[in-house]
């Protein structure tokens, strides 16, 4: 198999149209939107001045009309979803600051009430959503519940006509909310709904928490934060309630209600689905977040590896200084990093077509697909940022440590990515639980013959798909290493199969956990992040795979051909203790991966400069001092 060779020049252009994708024009009117605004990092501002800066740049922003693309036409919304995420995706080049105020204002608060309340709520509240008459806030996670959701402790009990919201005890307290501290007016609050002396589980209500003057209203305690490792533009503050009353109407209820009378309803039968499905309704933020760390990174590693083409460091025999980038050391570090985020770009854009297209009558099977695949994406996503943003500080040495560089911001500013809008280890749970429950829908309801029956037949099975799947793989593998590793097929089968014999493997141990279902969990859960993340690499290979596809420029495919191997080759050497533990790799073989890993760096280097510019981030974005040379 002869390997293209990747033409001596690109036009970065023509990557950059695949990378635009399906929303190439609003990608396009967005980088002119931000070229000819006014930008200053926050290198030097005080916390206050801060705030007060990305405030004034979300009032600028609401003046276009990017806010509203996400929200319903009826009330001068864009009704484009797809759009709306891409749009805050790009907020990731610049502040992120701002594109956390913005993503708490119009995705979180904004789509609270738009995906969560009915009619009622639609029109006396979204124009002032879209347009900043209404500032907001999306009161979930408590000091003492961040991921646990369902058993956050804030109750609304009816009673009187109207709720009565009350905080137990100081776990109870809604904790890292943003906008609460400095600027929010109204808050969408997440708590048990009790009426009739029943909790029905957790339900969504709109509650004032400032006057007109920006005082607390009674029965509210509001406390600012403080400063924090980063995103110190937004005003992360705790709210506490004490016997505020707010009227029957102030409940979100698209999926609940409760009468005059204090008669519970829901199209939902179960309070455990009913949850669920509510939650569902709210992962455009989950997929935000992906999307702006992806736009970190880019930004990142864009300025590192400007940096390394012109910085030089020791000499060679003729005297002549080597540019940083031409070292093998500083390649591995950046460019298999570069590839991940070439791969998480195309996952990313794919994922937000789905969440675009997918509507309310879709199946419920459909729906927690999208759910998972964003879980996972979030996880990966912004791991990848924290690893990556670190490479390229330390790519860029005692420069990427100063402020003025931009990487130390991006670098506080992405850390907490990790953890917020779900914790990632949760989410490769979530993910894990997906995957496993075509096992627990098979035999949850068998009698003990059946089961037994059942198992035999899956034994069965497993032997014929896994022999099959091995097959497969063989016939992929004759040849030299480097036919092999370069064959698009073999990769996706490798990362296939990896995918389902761990994933049956889960399932095979936690069959035992009817006797002591916590236990044989725990002792399991490292079997359970590995299954969601290898799930998640096979998606975005994929992803990758069907990128490439849509190339029509034939020099540019040939370049993301290479770009994608380096992804999956790199991938395969970060796990090649699983293959080789697995016997799907040889030792010779596994040793040829790093071969050929440092092979494509080789090839890739003089495209680095290419790859990156194909970003197309807006220069005013770029300009760090330590790249004037």
């Amino acid at each position: 198999m002869d390997v293209p060779e990747v033409p001596s020049k690109v036009d970065p252009d023509a990557l950059t149209a695949v990378l635009d994708g399906r929303w190439a024009e609003l990608r396009r009117g967005v980088r002119a939107q931000m070229a000819g605004a006014e930008f200053r990092d926050p290198v030097d501002l005080g916390i206050e001045a801060h705030r007060a800066q990305v405030l004034d740049q979300l009032r600028a922003l609401a003046e276009t009309d990017r806010p509203g693309l996400g929200f319903d036409p009826a009330y001068g919304g864009g009704g484009d979803v797809g759009g709306s995420v891409t749009s805050f995706e790009m907020l990731g080049y610049g502040d992120l600051s701002l594109m956390v105020k913005a993503g708490v204002q119009w995705g979180l608060f904004g789509g609270a009430v738009q995906l969560l309340g009915t009619e009622r709520h639609h029109e006396r509240y979204l124009r002032g959503i879209m347009d900043l008459d209404v500032l907001g806030c999306f009161a979930m996670t408590e000091h003492g519940h961040g991921s646990d959701v369902q058993h956050l402790r804030t109750t609304a009990t009816f009673a009187d006509g109207g709720f009565v919201l009350d905080t137990p005890d100081a776990m109870a307290r809604k904790e890292y909310i943003g906008n609460a501290a400095r600027d929010g007016r109204l808050a969408v609050v997440f708590a048990q709904l009790v009426t009739g002396g029943e909790s029905r589980g957790v339900h969504a209500f709109l509650v004032p928490i400032r006057d007109d003057d920006g005082k607390p209203v009674p029965g509210v305690s509001i406390e600012d934060c403080g400063p924090k490792a980063g995103l110190n533009g937004v005003d992360n503050g705790r709210l506490a309630f004490d016997g505020v009353r707010v009227p029957r109407e102030a409940l979100l209820n698209r999926f609940g209600d409760v009468a005059e009378d204090g008669t519970y309803s829901s199209p939902i039968e179960s309070d455990s689905r009913r949850f669920f499905t509510m939650l569902g309704t709210l992962i455009r933020g989950r997929v935000s977040v992906a999307g702006s760390a992806g736009s970190a990174t880019k930004r990142a590693l864009t300025l590192a590896i400007r940096y390394g083409e012109f910085r030089r460091q020791f000499a060679k025999p003729d005297g002549d200084e080597v540019v940083v980038l031409d070292y093998l050391a500083h390649q591995r570090k950046l460019l298999p990093a570069l590839a991940k985020t070439y791969a998480l770009h195309f996952a990313q854009e794919e994922l937000v077509s789905k969440l675009h297209d997918i509507d309310a009558s879709a199946a419920e099977e459909d729906q927690r697909e999208l759910e998972s695949r964003a879980a996972g994406l979030k996880a990966l996503g912004t791991w990848h940022a924290t690893s990556a943003i670190q490479t390229a500080r330390e790519a860029c040495g005692g420069a990427g440590y100063l402020a003025e560089n931009v990487l130390p911001g991006l670098k506080a500013d992405t850390d907490v990515f990790t953890t917020f809008e779900g914790d990632n280890t949760v989410l490769l749970q979530l993910v894990a639980k997906g995957l496993l429950t075509s096992y627990k829908q098979d035999f949850e309801d068998l009698s003990p013959l059946a089961t037994a029956r059942f198992f035999t037949d899956q034994v069965v099975n497993t032997l014929l798909e896994r022999t099959s799947v091995r097959k497969a793989l063989e016939s992929l593998t004759e040849g030299s290493d480097a036919e092999v590793f370069f064959r698009r097929e073999w990769q996706l089968r490798l990362f296939e199969d990896r995918e389902d014999h761990v994933v049956e493997g889960v399932a095979k141990r936690l069959r035992k956990a009817a006797a002591d279902p916590f236990g044989v969990f725990n002792s399991a859960q490292d079997h359970v992040l590995r299954a969601g993340r290898v799930h998640v690499e096979r998606l975005v290979l994929e992803a990758f795979t069907a990128a490439i596809e849509r190339c029509d420029d034939p020099d540019a495919r040939t370049l993301l051909e290479r770009v994608c191997d380096l992804y999956a080759l790199s991938a395969i050497e970060e796990d090649l203790a699983w293959f080789l533990g697995h016997g799907r790799l040889t030792a010779s073989r596994a040793k040829a991966v790093t071969s050929a890993v440092n092979r494509l760096c080789s090839e890739l280097r003089p495209h680095a400069r290419t790859l990156v510019d194909a970003f197309a981030i807006p220069e005013q974005f770029l300009a760090a001092p330590m790249l004037v040379s």
